[in-house]
């Protein structure tokens, strides 16, 4: 198979009758920060659990760091820090024993590092667990999963019960990691989050991949809203590029003598330029891309 970090072939999971996953073919490079995107129910977490070996798959096998996730799970498990979408901790221990547990679980002395975490994402330690917040509980799941710098990190829903500012700092933590040359599996249904965290999305619907992007990529491809405000009517062109679809002429503007017409524009941002620059424009604003009208093509 593939020498990439993760490699997933023709992956299928089956309950009885019920397909979950559908032949699911992918790959991911080593140091990037990819999002994992669908709506629940998309098999986003089986794929997740068939990756670590904590699940047999259907058919189709799947490696990471070139290693069989069924035959070598094991090991494999040892380079990797996951946080799954419903953790579940010992509510006697604090959190403090609860990560010094896991750190000697994998032999490991983490405790400088619990430390910066727990300053870093506002974790009180010295409680037990029981007394934890839905939030206090998914900070405690973020630093096991980080504590011991795995060359692979996979979240599950990781945010969900973060407020701004902490998720802002998460946000920061998984970028040092890539910085470090190390690489984030990052599973979430929110775009936003995929779209201002992720080098690049992977998206997943009713067990089937239909999108493997550069996040980039797919802003050139996603929508623009735009409105320009002309001198006159005279002076709105009489055709548009194909790539703008009008959906408002303002008409004219009796007391300022002006007319406006808005629309969309899909493509990229260099033939935008390239038109509006032979256009007699007196005022223009352009929307940033919305992923959320392209994603949202693939959730229906």
């Amino acid at each position: 198979m593939s020498d990439a970090l993760i490699h997933c072939q023709k992956l299928g999971k089956r309950y009885g009758t019920h397909d979950v996953l559908h032949s699911v073919d992918f790959q991911i490079e080593a140091g990037q920060l990819v999002g994992f995107l669908g709506p629940n129910g998309a098999g986003k977490t089986t794929t997740i659990r068939i990756l670590l070996g904590l699940l047999k798959p259907t058919s189709g096998q799947s490696t990471i760091f070139g290693r069989s996730s069924q035959a070598d799970g094991k090991s494999i498990r040892q380079q990797i820090g996951y946080l799954p979408g419903d953790v579940h901790l010992y509510s006697n221990m604090t959190g403090r024993k609860t990560l010094e547990f896991f750190g000697r679980a994998r032999g490991l002395n983490c405790n400088l590092e619990i430390d910066r975490l727990s300053a870093v994402l506002d974790l009180e330690l010295d409680k037990t667990v029981r007394t934890y917040s839905t939030g206090m509980k998914q900070k405690l799941g973020l630093i096991q999963a980080l504590m011991h710098k795995p060359k692979l990190v996979v979240l599950d829903e990781p945010t969900s019960a973060l407020d701004p500012l902490i998720r802002k700092a998460v946000f920061q933590e998984l970028q040092d990691v890539v910085d470090d040359g190390r690489s984030v599996l990052f599973s979430s249904h929110s775009l936003s989050e995929v779209e201002e965290l992720c080098d690049e999305v992977i998206i997943l619907r009713s067990g089937k991949i239909v999108e493997h992007q550069k996040i980039d990529s797919l802003k050139n491809r996603a929508i623009r809203r735009i409105q320009m405000v002309f001198s006159s009517v005279e002076e709105i062109p009489k055709e548009f590029p194909s790539s703008f679809q009008l959906f408002k002429d303002g008409g004219k503007n009796h007391e300022k003598n002006s007319a406006s017409v808005a629309g969309t524009w899909t493509g990229g941002s260099n033939e935008l330029i390239q038109w509006l620059a032979g256009q007699d424009v007196a005022d223009l604003v352009i929307e940033k891309p919305d992923l959320n009208d392209l994603f949202m093509t693939y959730y229906e």
